[in-house]
Formats: C-alpha cells, structure tokens, sequence
C-alpha cells in the first residue's frame, strides 16, 4: 500500500482538480476588473453583492457561457490555462497505471493507455491470476490453515484451479496432457493437476 500512496494521492488531487475545472468550465475563467477612473475602490458591500451574484448567476455546469451584464467601472479580463495545465487527465491516468502497477493489476485490465506488456486483455486476464490474486489467496490460505493446524492438522487449502474463468482454457489443455501421458503413475497425474 505504501508503494501506490503517492499515485493515490496524485490520482485523487487530480480528480478533484479536474472537478473544480469544470466547476468553473474547465477554466479559471477570469477576473472581474473595477476600475471607476478615478482611483476609488468597492466598498465592502459592494464587494460581497458581487461575489453572490457572481456564485449565485454564474458559477457551474448549469451556468455554463451565460452571458454577464455589467455595471460601470467593471470590466471583464478573459483568463485561461495553458495546455500543461489542462492535462489532468494525463496526470490523472499516470497515476491510475502506477496504483493498478502497485498492486499488481496489469493496467490493460482497467482500460489504462501506456502498458502494452501483454498481447490482448485475455493473457493480461491470465497473469493477474496468476501473478497477483492466486500468490495473495495461497498466503491467505495458508495463514487460515496454520490458525487451524492445531484442531485440525491434516487440513488443505487450496484454490480449486478448475473453476477459475481466467484459467479454463490451460487447465483443459493441462488436463488432455496428463491424461494422454502413459508413462505416469495415477499418483503422478493427481500431483500434476493439484489433486494429491
């Protein structure tokens, strides 16, 4: 876990970076410019009616390019970001493919650009199972039987491989092998399919 808290922490500030910009259309959108021309300021009222007004008729999807009336002495000055700043989703993505990476999800599976390790999202399927899920559920297991060891110590666990969608296929093959292999005793052939 501690290897992907960084990326976690990246990919999470990005979500919400990416939220507030599209609070606000995807762009700071500007700055509301008083100037009266004769070097006065807004009053403190004057200031806060603004601001609700400007929350209240401008902010948000539903007010998205609602066009605004001004009143004198203010200007608007148009503001934007610069194409660096607008690749949160890049950012965003990055971090998703080191936290999937983290926990050894190959990051094909979650639809992530940028890993082209394995031929298709079918063999990417395989070594999920078996390189992360089946190691994680044998130390599980194992753990489960040493707790019951003392009550019970002939006990086995296992995961039953044969009911394993991702591995149907090379299980059926495995399973044609054994049995066309004459040469092995029944024991033999128990061990070789996990079944001794």
């Amino acid at each position: 876990m501690n290897a992907a808290s960084a990326a976690i922490a990246i990919h999470n500030a990005a979500a919400a970076w990416s939220k507030a910009l599209l609070d606000n259309a995807a762009r700071p959108s500007g700055a509301l410019v008083y100037d009266a021309g004769d070097g006065s300021v807004l009053t403190p009222d004057q200031f806060r009616r603004l601001r609700e007004e400007m929350e209240q008729g401008f902010a948000g999807a539903a007010n998205a390019g609602r066009p605004m009336l001004l009143e004198g002495g203010l200007k608007w000055q148009a503001m934007s970001l610069t194409p660096a700043d607008m690749d949160f989703a890049g950012t965003k993505a990055a971090a998703a493919r080191e936290i999937a990476l983290a926990f050894g999800v190959p990051p094909m599976l979650l639809g992530l650009p940028g890993d082209s390790t394995y031929a298709n999202y079918k063999e990417a399927n395989k070594a999920l199972w078996r390189l992360t899920i089946l190691p994680l559920a044998g130390a599980i297991l194992s753990a489960i039987r040493d707790g019951l060891a003392a009550d019970f110590p002939d006990t086995r666990l296992q995961v039953d491989l044969d009911r394993v969608p991702a591995l149907i296929e090379d299980r059926a093959q495995l399973w044609r092998m054994v049995a066309g292999a004459d040469f092995l005793s029944a024991d033999e052939k128990r061990q070789m399919v996990d079944w001794a």
